[in-house]
C-alpha cells in the first residue's frame, strides 16, 4: 500500500519530514515525496497527519492487565516485600489459564490503543506454567502485536516449579526461533530469590539459545541487602560469575546500582530498562538513568503501555537533575526501547526508512505551533496521547482503525475478562 502525504517523525535522532511511504509485506520499502501507486495499490490519505514508528514497551507484566481495582491485601504492605509477597505473588499463584488469556488480550488491545506495538513481557504463573508463554503469544498473535516472552525462573516455589519453569522458557525459545512477530528470552525473578545453581541453570541456558536474560535488578535495596548478605557478592558480580550478562540481556529498574555497576553493565552490552511510574508507585527510590548509557529502554512493569505516559513520568522524575536537557532524555529512552527489539528481531526498528519494520502509528495530531526535529520530543511528551491514535499498523497489516481495534471482538474480550477477573480475586481471598 502507499501512505501519501504524512509528516513523518523519529525521536533519535530527531527528524521530521513531509513524505509519502510505500510498505510491501511486513515492511517500507520506499519513501519520498510524490511517489505514484502502483496499478491496483490501496492508497491511505495521510494528509494533514503526523506518522511515526510504533513504540516499544521494553519491560511489563502482563498478567497483572486484570489487577486493575481488585480488593487491597488485608494487611497493609509496609515495604516493597511485603508488596511483593500480599500482592504480586498472591495474584500469580491464582493465575489459570484463562486469566492468563484475558489478562494478554486486555494488555495487547491497550498497548494499541496507546500507539505500542512491541511489547517485552516478564510472566509468571508458578500453578499454571507449561504452555503459558504459548497463551499469550496467542493472545498477541489475535490482535496483532509483537511480543518478547519469558517466564520468571525463582526458587520461591520449590525446585519442581523452578524445573518448570527453566523448561517453559528452553521449549518457548526453541519454537519462536524464526518467528516474525515472536521472540524469547529467559526470564529470572530477582537475584535475591536464586540460589546459586538456580542462577547458573539459567546461565546455561542463556548460552545455549544465545539469547539474553530478562530479569528485575536492584529495584528495591532489599535486592541488593539481601544478594550481599547471602552471597557475599552485589547483584551484577552473580550474574557475570554465571555468565548471565550479554548483549541480548533486559536488566529491569537498576534503581539502586552502582556507578560502578553501571558500567560494567554497559562494558558487557546488557540493556537497563527505565519504570518510572512502578518505581514512584512502590516508592523504592529514583533511578539515576542519565548514567544508564546508550543501552537503555523505558518501560512500564504493568502499567498500561501508554510509552508517551510513561516517558512524560521519567521527564518530571529527572527535571531537578538535569534540568531543560530531560526530555532529550526520556526521547532517547523511547527509542532506546526500540533499538532493544530491533536487537531482539534482528530487524529495523524506530525508523521508517525503506528496509525498516512496517510498525507505524498514524497520529491526528495538528500542532497549534511549529513541529521540527529539533522540538520533537517536546511535541511527543506534551501532545501525543491515546486519544491521538488514529490508525496502527503492525508488520505491514492495520490492526487499529480510526481508534478502534478492528482484529478482535473488544466487547466481547472486556465482558469475559470481568469474568475472568471476578473468578481470580476470589482464587487470591481465598
Amino acid at each position: 500500500m502507499l501512505l501519501k502525504g504524512a509528516s513523518i517523525a523519529t525521536l533519535h535522532p530527531p527528524g521530521v519530514t513531509r513524505a509519502d511511504l510505500r510498505i510491501e509485506g511486513d515492511s517500507v520499502v520506499d519513501r519520498g515525496t510524490g511517489l505514484r501507486p502502483h496499478r491496483g495499490e490501496p492508497v491511505e490519505d495521510c494528509a494533514g497527519a503526523l506518522v511515526t514508528p510504533g513504540q516499544v514497551c521494553a519491560h511489563t507484566h502482563m498478567y497483572s492487565a486484570l489487577s486493575r481495582g481488585m480488593p487491597a491485601p488485608r494487611i497493609a504492605p509496609r515495604r516493597f516485600p511485603d508488596v511483593l509477597r500480599r500482592i504480586w505473588w498472591t495474584l500469580d499463584r491464582a493465575l489459570d489459564e484463562e486469566s492468563i488469556h484475558y489478562s494478554a488480550l486486555v494488555g495487547a488491545i491497550e498497548a494499541v490503543r496507546c500507539g505500542t506495538t512491541t511489547l517485552i513481557d516478564h510472566h509468571a504463573s508458578p500453578n499454571a506454567i507449561a504452555g503459558s508463554l504459548d497463551i499469550i503469544r496467542g493472545a498477541f498473535s489475535a490482535v496483532g502485536i509483537r511480543g518478547v516472552l519469558c517466564y520468571e525462573v525463582t526458587d520461591r516455589g520449590g525446585l519442581g516449579r523452578r524445573d518448570a519453569g527453566l523448561a517453559e522458557n528452553d521449549r518457548f525459545l526453541s519454537a519462536t526461533r524464526h518467528d516474525p512477530l515472536a521472540r524469547g528470552l529467559v526470564g529470572a525473578h530477582a537475584s535475591f530469590t536464586l540460589s546459586d545453581r538456580s542462577l547458573a541453570a539459567i546461565g546455561d541456558l542463556v548460552r545455549f539459545h544465545q539469547c539474553g536474560i530478562h530479569i528485575h535488578v536492584a529495584e528495591a535495596q532489599d535486592d541488593v541487602a539481601l544478594t550481599a548478605r547471602r552471597h557475599g557478592c552485589g547483584i551484577i558480580d552473580r550474574l557475570e560469575r554465571h555468565q548471565a550478562l550479554s548483549e541480548l540481556s533486559v536488566l529491569a529498574h537498576g534503581v539502586h546500582l552502582t556507578a560502578r555497576e553501571l558500567a560494567r553493565i554497559a562494558d558487557a552490552g546488557a540493556w537497563l530498562v527505565h519504570n518510572p511510574r512502578s518505581n514512584m508507585n512502590n516508592g523504592v527510590g529514583r533511578a539515576m538513568v542519565e548514567r544508564f548509557g546508550e543501552r537503555a529502554a523505558l518501560g512500564t512493569d504493568g502499567w498500561r503501555a501508554d510509552m508517551f505516559e510513561e516517558a512524560r513520568a521519567a521527564h518530571f522524575g529527572l527535571r531537578d537533575r538535569l534540568g531543560p536537557t530531560a526530555p532529550d532524555v526520556a526521547a532517547r529512552l523511547l527509542n532506546g526501547s526500540q533499538q532493544l527489539a530491533a536487537s531482539l528481531f534482528g530487524m529495523p526498528f524506530g525508523t521508517l526508512e525503506p528496509g525498516a519494520v512496517a510498525d507505524l502509528v498514524v497520529h491526528d495530531y495538528h500542532s497549534p505551533t511549529p513541529l521540527t526535529g529539533s522540538n520533537a520530543a517536546w511535541h511527543a511528551l506534551t501532545g501525543l496521547h491515546p486519544g491521538t491514535v488514529r490508525h496502527v499498523m503492525v508488520g505491514g497489516r492495520w490492526i487499529c482503525r480510526d481508534g478502534s481495534v478492528t482484529t478482535v471482538d473488544v466487547a466481547e474480550v472486556y465482558h469475559r475478562a470481568a469474568r475472568a477477573a471476578d473468578r481470580l480475586w476470589k482464587r487470591m481471598g481465598a
